[in-house]
């Protein structure tokens, strides 16, 4: 049982983890040992998840969702397959919790009647350097 925060935990029936060679240096142990792990999470068929909790994190994940709703996590930062398994699921509650999080509502607000006034003298000073650049000064 992945324990995400009070309110939600994943059961281990719908964690599918396989474990697969890793890239990069480690000498002859790299050919040998499956020590990265890909952690697999069908977000849309978890009966674990809330409704709205679901839609945030499906727009959180990107690219590491699949077309079929499935959340893919590639964890391959340490040497041992372990800590690799431990990154992945603290990744995957990282960003459940995340998604859990309500977004705070932008309030519409009016321009004070001050940022008006500075944004039409800062247009009419415009406007005059233009009109300056455009025709010869008069004489004053």
């Amino acid at each position: 049982m992945l324990i995400v925060s009070d309110r939600i935990a994943i059961p281990e029936h719908e964690l599918v983890e396989a474990f697969v060679r890793a890239s990069g240096p480690g000498g002859q142990n790299v050919n040998k040992v499956s020590s990265a792990v890909q952690l697999r999470f069908d977000v849309r068929g978890s009966p674990s998840l809330p409704e709205a909790v679901r839609e945030r994190l499906e727009r959180l994940a990107g690219r590491r969702l699949s077309r079929d709703g499935v959340l893919v996590i590639d964890a391959r930062r340490y040497r041992t397959q372990e800590r690799n398994r431990e990154d992945a699921r603290e990744r995957l509650a990282a960003l459940v919790r995340a998604a859990e999080e309500l977004p705070i509502a932008r309030r519409a607000t009016r321009p004070t009647r001050a940022s008006r006034e500075r944004r039409l003298a800062g247009k009419a000073v415009r406007s005059r350097v233009k009109t300056l650049r455009s025709r010869r000064p008069e004489p004053d």
